[in-house]
């Protein structure tokens, strides 16, 4: 084989590098695989990976330039809170902001408090720096808890999954600036003390939320009036986003924050290529997910962890069984929060690869133990994954917090319809048994556009009655598309569709609830009896009411049987002896 030249070799460099990059996204999409069939979060699948791959493990990577992983940490957060706030509907979180606020900013300085106590005693730190490592581990991750919640298939109850996904999606900037004033302080290098570190955060958080709103005002702004090409809308906007978080940092806002409140504006404003951004951002999501994840496990060096594998043990059920409870108890008691929706917000302060990645702030700035800070929040994330992280869905069953609610098998079409901001067009495969062949109806807005029969396009004069296996489009508002699922929806998840929406007796949904337990000797607490069917469901779930829904009172099951302009008009009433669980105060 002929020598190369050296030019030739490192283009050979090249290539093996390019290989090695896609070998690793190859592998991230089979550990996804993976993670699906056994159950496994899988942000807990993506670290470990990263840990396999490095010095200690089977790839033998030696990988330690924390500086590229506090860039890639940042840039990967970004897109993680910024997907979050494209998610969150502001109709869904109204009357959860200000608890999760409490908890984004109070509940973190609290946190960190309580186990800078522990960390203290069980690691022989100093406080300033035991308070430093409380604030590292202090936060929610929000990667961790939009994707075991979102990616999971659990659904909350509207209040307890809307305080969780506004508090970890803001409460990343009271940690960062704790994490970086203690930094400072501790190297020597902070001036004014407290009060400096308290102006510090007050000014992130009022840039933060300034930049973000009209950042976020801009993003629509742009895109409605720019007539791009096809595809660049998403890139705009993720561009967009990642300026502006970089911009609100340069003035000493806090870019998370900016980026986050940014993502909830464009939701919940009339945008041009919603889906298509929707589209870019989950592929991004889980990208930066892979990535930043990967990278912390490479950085981590597991036969470091072993001399201090017990005390951080230690930190870290303290931290999930006394330090997170305690903090949210006190947050939340003046919001008359029930009992078992506190209970379920602790035990869901995930803690992520934010620890990590604020544990690289200490490395960077050279501070004495900023390799134990690192090593501790490493075995503190891990433990958070393994433990509330595979138990999240069962404790949210067993305190009663998940709605019982299986999502449709459905494939959907949906493309942005040019000139317009409200109406999209929808397009299903009608299966054999699906609910829409057996006369359930269209929502009152959805307007059918064509049918494709055996190979021809029919108009809706044209086509009649849907048969199995046409191809349906429709015109429909983008906020009633999650509905239309149900109806073309397949298999199993068609009949239990189906069983579910007819219950023993059909009522209205303005029945009060109230003289409902009364005609059939129902238990019902008396600030539920005074609501509405309605308004039970209106407030009990995470998104806008679904056919097949369903709440249990006692051993009477109400049932969504009909949505009507996003409020529910009918109700199933079905009695039960097992399998539904009761609504309590």
């Amino acid at each position: 084989m002929p020598r190369r030249s050296p030019r030739l070799e490192s283009l050979h460099a090249i290539d093996l590098r390019l290989l090695g990059f896609a070998l690793l996204i190859l592998a991230g999409i089979a550990s996804s695989l993976l993670a699906r069939r056994f159950g496994t979060p899988l942000l807990l699948v993506f670290l470990l990976l990263g840990v396999a791959l490095g010095v200690d493990g089977p790839g033998g990577i030696r990988y330690s330039d924390t500086r590229f992983t506090y860039l890639i940490g940042s840039l990967s957060l970004a897109v993680i809170l910024f997907d979050g706030g494209l998610r969150t509907r502001a109709a869904q979180v109204r009357g959860s902001v200000a608890p999760a606020l409490v908890l984004a900013s109070a509940g973190v300085v609290l946190t960190a408090a309580l186990t800078a106590l522990a960390a203290h005693w069980l690691l022989a730190l100093s406080p300033l720096q035991a308070l430093l490592l409380g604030a590292i581990v202090s936060s929610t991750d929000a990667a961790a808890v939009f994707f075991l919640l979102r990616a999971g298939g659990l659904h909350l109850e509207r209040r307890t999954g809307a305080t969780l996904e506004v508090e970890s999606g803001s409460n990343d900037p009271v940690a960062v600036f704790l994490t970086i004033a203690l930094t400072t302080w501790l190297s020597g290098d902070m001036q004014g003390g407290i009060g400096g570190i308290a102006l510090h955060i007050l000014w992130g958080a009022v840039a933060g939320v300034a930049m973000g709103y009209g950042g976020g005002r801009a993003i629509v702004a742009v895109l409605n009036r720019l007539d791009l090409p096809a595809g660049l809308h998403p890139w705009l906007t993720l561009a967009g986003a990642l300026a502006l978080f970089a911009s609100t940092g340069l003035i000493g806002g806090s870019g998370y924050l900016a980026v986050y409140l940014a993502g909830i504006v464009v939701a919940n404003r009339p945008l041009r290529a919603r889906n298509q951004v929707l589209s870019l951002q989950d592929a991004m999501t889980w990208f930066a997910q892979l990535t930043m994840f990967l990278l912390l496990g490479l950085l981590s060096a597991p036969h470091a962890l072993l001399p201090i594998l017990w005390p951080a043990l230690g930190v870290a059920a303290f931290l999930m069984l006394v330090a997170r409870p305690l903090a949210v108890v006190l947050c939340l008691l003046p919001f008359r929060y029930r009992p078992a929706e506190v209970a379920f917000i602790s035990w869901t302060g995930l803690r992520g690869a934010v620890g990590i990645f604020l544990a690289s702030i200490p490395l960077l700035a050279g501070l004495p133990n900023a390799w134990l800070y690192f090593n501790v929040a490493f075995v503190v994330v891990l433990t958070s994954l393994l433990v509330q992280g595979w138990s999240l869905a069962r404790v949210a069953h067993w305190l009663g917090v998940a709605v019982p609610r299986a999502d449709p098998n459905t494939r959907r079409i949906q493309l942005d319809l040019p000139g317009q901001l409200e109406y999209d067009m929808i397009g299903y495969r009608i299966a054999p048994g699906s609910a829409v062949l057996r006369g359930a109806q269209l929502p009152g807005r959805v307007r059918l556009a064509m049918v494709v029969r055996g190979g021809q396009v029919l108009l809706p004069d044209e086509c009649g009655a849907f048969a199995a296996h046409d191809y349906a489009y429709f015109v429909a508002p983008g906020g009633q598309v999650p509905r239309l699922d149900w109806l073309f929806a397949d298999g199993r998840d068609a009949r239990e569709a189906e069983q579910d929406t007819f219950g023993s007796f059909i009522l209205p949904g303005d029945v009060p609830l109230g003289e409902l337990a009364d005609f059939y000797g129902l238990p019902l607490p008396a600030r539920i009896a005074r609501a509405t069917a309605a308004q039970l469901f209106d407030e009990r779930f995470d998104a806008q009411p679904q056919v097949g829904d369903r709440l249990a009172i006692g051993r009477a099951v109400l049932v969504v049987r009909e949505v009507r302009d996003d409020r529910v008009a009918r109700i199933g009433l079905k009695f039960t002896g097992v399998g539904e669980r009761w609504i309590s105060g």
